[in-house]
């Protein structure tokens, strides 16, 4: 029998849904391959073969509702840039004491849903995250997951905003009802992209669909999933979804207590010495201005530079070079007025 002839009974018995005639296909086609010394593609096709019979028992068909379910699985896990479990906690995150007071206080809501609900008092699940890049929003979502101890989805906004009407709206549907059933977090960064001010006047009509969506979304979402939203423009938000958010925190830049707490956090990390007071506090003064983001890439960055530098030395000290460090603040800030 000739490969073409293989491919159409292959194609014939799996739309039929005879997966007795179709196995035989498939095995008689492996074996042809086999024939032909085209080793790999054989091996190939029977692991899908064995692979399909380990995971369901039988072969998917085609219109079968273990078809689709498998198929709707696929689509869902595409919404999602990562589902993981964070080791992150408060000690790891640096921000004003008023944004972490308030932090506390989510967390120990979030920690203690059956005490609120025994008094008929509402948990304060939807947080809204916003400040300019690089401000610790998103490793204040991950410190959140891991304080809770939930699951964490991060949205693949890439995978949910589509150019099909009505498609952005089902894909958040279907990111808040999967959130919903495993009773995870949600977060959603870069929320301005979909939460936009409703123009009334210009716009096509998409926008205010998705913006309503995102509200009904909100109004029935469970207490016991969160939603966390982060963006670097709340004033591009509608009204409306700033109102559902339970708690809106600002983050900003860091001032002169937090870049040293930020700094002698970093380095306890990596047992690395600290500078001398006199020079640290030069470098603190050069460091305003940066993000929490920028200041310690940059003491990364020394940090490493600074071990290159000792590469020939018999014995490695955990000194970092503060030139270095200078040199590389200055080309940060350079590199961030382009």
């Amino acid at each position: 029998m000739a490969q073409i002839d293989h491919i159409k009974d292959i194609a014939r018995y799996g739309l039929e849904n005879d997966r007795e005639k179709l196995l035989n296909s498939l095995n008689e086609f492996i074996e042809y391959y086999r024939g032909t010394r085209k080793v790999n593609l054989a091996l190939q096709l029977q692991s899908l073969v064995k692979e399909s019979n380990r995971s369901s028992g039988y072969l998917t068909k085609v219109g079968s509702d273990h078809y689709f379910s498998r198929q709707n699985e696929k689509e869902v896990s595409d919404l999602f840039i990562d589902k993981l479990k964070s080791d992150y906690r408060l000690e790891n995150l640096v921000v004003s004491s008023e944004v972490k007071n308030e932090l506390i206080h989510f967390i120990k809501e979030n920690n203690s849903v059956e005490l609120l609900q025994k008094f008929d008092l509402p948990v304060s699940n939807k947080l809204l995250l916003h400040g300019p890049s690089g401000c610790g929003k998103t490793l204040a979502s991950y410190v959140i997951a891991g304080e809770i101890n939930k699951q964490m989805y991060v949205v693949n906004l890439g995978a949910i905003v589509s150019s099909k009407l009505g498609e952005t709206s089902k894909n958040l549907a279907k990111v808040f009802r999967k959130a919903s059933q495993e009773e995870s977090i949600i977060f959603i960064d870069e929320f301005d992209s979909i939460g936009k001010i409703r123009d009334y006047n210009q716009d096509h009509g998409e926008m205010k669909r998705v913006v309503n969506t995102i509200l009904q979304l909100f109004d029935y979402l469970p207490q016991s999933s969160i939603v966390i939203a982060a963006t670097n423009q709340e004033n591009m938000l509608d009204d409306a979804l700033l109102r559902r958010f339970d708690v809106n925190l600002e983050f900003s830049l860091p001032n002169k207590v937090q870049i040293e707490e930020l700094i002698l956090l970093t380095l306890k990390k990596g047992n690395f010495k600290s500078p001398s007071k006199t020079i640290l506090s030069r470098i603190i003064k050069k460091c305003e201005g940066l993000s929490y983001y920028s200041i310690q890439k940059t003491l990364i960055n020394t940090i490493k530079r600074s071990l290159f530098e000792q590469l020939d030395s018999k014995k490695i000290v955990q000194k970092i070079n503060v030139s270095i460090w200078s040199n590389l603040i200055e080309l940060e800030k350079k590199a961030l007025k382009k």
